[in-house]
């Protein structure tokens, strides 16, 4: 059973930064793409960004662009978001979520466990 826990949420005001960790369990966590997920109030989870399983591949929604970062730590079975330059549209329950084995993380359907989510809310 792979567990996936996040941390880093909380209130930030517009321009200021955020980072994101969420921590996994297993042995086999550098074998898969990892990724991140959003969900506003009364709107749909949208995909944010993936990772691929070495960490050498990134893919970003347009609206996170020069944004955030996601990045890897396969020796601590960790993948962090890194936030800057918050907009209020950013507000949103985030969740971390394991990709594909060997996979490239882009395609939001290979997504198949999911963290509890982390809540971060963005200030005018």
């Amino acid at each position: 059973q792979v567990q996936l826990v996040e941390s880093g949420g909380g209130l930030v005001q517009a321009g200021g930064s955020l980072r994101l960790s969420c921590e996994a369990s297993g042995r086999t966590f550098s074998n898969y793409a990892m990724g991140w997920f959003r969900q506003a109030p009364g709107k749909e989870r949208e995909y944010v960004v993936g990772i691929n399983w070495s960490g050498g591949i990134t893919y970003y929604a347009d609206s996170v662009k020069g944004r955030f970062t996601i990045s890897r730590d396969n020796g601590k079975n960790t993948v962090y978001l890194q936030m800057n330059s918050l907009k209020p549209e950013d507000t949103a329950v985030y969740y971390c979520a394991r990709g594909a084995l060997f996979g490239n993380g882009w395609y939001s359907g290979e997504y198949d466990y999911w963290g509890q989510g982390t809540q971060v809310t963005v200030s005018s």
